[in-house]
């Protein structure tokens, strides 16, 4: 299986878990994830935005500070502009925050219901499978040398049939390449392979 498969496999599984929404963010670096999934409502996720909350959420501020999770009721950190109360006038009354991995390169998650307090078994298999997603999502050390040179021509604005008589290749064993690297890189496209692997200074 792959890796993007792998990561929807994880993602169908804790659907069930966030009836009101999720949001993840893997491998938080500099400030931002290398990836993000989210399915809260578009209402909130305008209103969260508009809001500025992500400079203010105390569950993220939480997420930094340990790993773990905790129940948003629960939250010892301050919550000065009511971010949790203006989620629950959106249906989102009861969530949990999950943190897992070293600060450098930390993923931080938000899992909210309306009905009712997650129970600690739910919470112990959301925590396993975040941790799953986290692991599987873990930026590669390096690349081949073919799939450097690869993303190398296209970032100098090479055209693949160009790419490969440079690289003294068929145009065939170029795409290959590239391939390769989408798949090391978890990237849907190669512009987003090449953007990812000038972030983990692997050019």
């Amino acid at each position: 299986m792959s890796a993007r498969a792998e990561i929807s496999a994880l993602l169908s599984k804790l659907g069930p878990f966030a009836p009101k929404g999720y949001f993840i963010g893997l491998h938080i670096r500099f400030a931002a994830p290398i990836m993000q999934f989210q399915t809260y409502d578009e209402a909130w996720a305008e209103h969260y935005s508009a809001k500025a909350y992500a400079l203010r959420d105390p569950t993220i501020a939480w997420g930094f500070s340990t790993n773990g999770a905790i129940r948003w009721s629960a939250m010892p950190v301050p919550d000065p502009f009511d971010i949790l109360g203006d989620a629950a006038k959106f249906g989102m009354k009861y969530g949990v925050a999950l943190s897992v991995g070293p600060l450098s390169s930390r993923t931080i998650a938000g899992m909210t219901r309306g009905d009712r307090e997650y129970n600690d078994s739910e919470i112990e298999e959301i925590s396993k499978l975040i941790r799953q997603l986290h692991e599987i999502t873990e930026p590669p050390e390096s690349l081949t040398r073919a799939q450097i040179e690869a993303l190398r021509c296209i970032a100098e604005g090479d055209r693949h049939a160009a790419a490969a008589a440079k690289l003294g290749i068929t145009e065939s064993a170029f795409k290959a390449r590239l391939i390769s690297a989408r798949e090391r890189l978890m990237a849907r496209t190669t512009a987003e392979a090449l953007q990812r692997a000038k972030e983990y200074r692997l050019l």
